[in-house]
């Protein structure tokens, strides 16, 4: 551990993948520590230090806003602390700038809790509930569809690589790798958001990020 390190508090599942490879986007050394979930690991008094809310991921940068060293946790505002640390991964336009954020959100507030409702009720539930699975599954899809329109003519949800991208495209991989769900949802119908998803993926710094802090 080193103290001129962030040091990254993790498991490599949708959520913390994303922080993992914008830390190998923008160059910045850190040093991984798994937190294993299904150990508890998250409720341990060191890490709760860390989030009070028991969630991975979490970092702690030990050179702040003011010098100081300053903890940080929910995946999207990790995102956004990180972006403006360096100024990269978000646009300096304002206006694309707010774009970005939007999308992050969207992120945030959608795509990451609905398609983790979804691969609950279709994966993980101890019984089979046909109505939260429909539920779900017509919500995935309708997200999908609103990425995949907002994909159209780009290469990258607001233009540019961004943490937007980074947010979201580890929880589209996720129905495939993650809940076996590609072939019930019909992800190969958005065929902007395959192609988006393989374009993000390839980068040297998505596949070394979601390496990090793996399960096992």
């Amino acid at each position: 551990m080193s103290d001129k390190k962030i040091q990254l508090y993790s498991l490599a599942t949708p959520n913390g993948m994303k922080v993992s490879i914008a830390l190998e986007e923008l160059g910045l050394e850190y040093d991984a520590h798994k937190i294993d979930i299904s150990k508890g690991d998250q409720f341990k008094e060191d890490f709760i230090k860390v989030n009070p809310n028991s969630k991975i991921p979490a970092i702690t940068d030990p050179n702040g806003p003011d010098g100081k060293p300053i903890n940080v946790f929910e995946s999207g505002a990790i995102l956004l602390y990180l972006a403006e640390k360096t100024g990269k991964l978000i646009p300096k336009d304002p206006v694309k700038r707010l774009e970005c954020i939007q999308w992050l959100f969207f992120q945030m507030a959608g795509v990451g809790p609905m398609f983790g409702q979804f691969g609950h009720f279709w994966k993980y539930a101890p019984e089979k509930i046909p109505y939260a699975i429909e539920r779900y599954t017509k919500e995935a899809r309708r997200i999908l569809g609103v990425l995949d329109k907002q994909l159209e003519g780009k290469e990258y949800l607001v233009g540019e690589y961004s943490i937007a991208d980074i947010a979201t495209f580890p929880w589209v991989r996720c129905l495939d790798f993650g809940y076996k769900a590609s072939d019930h949802i019909k992800v190969s119908e958005f065929k902007n958001v395959t192609a988006w998803v393989e374009r993000c993926h390839s980068k040297p710094a998505s596949q070394k990020g979601a390496q990090v802090t793996p399960f096992g």
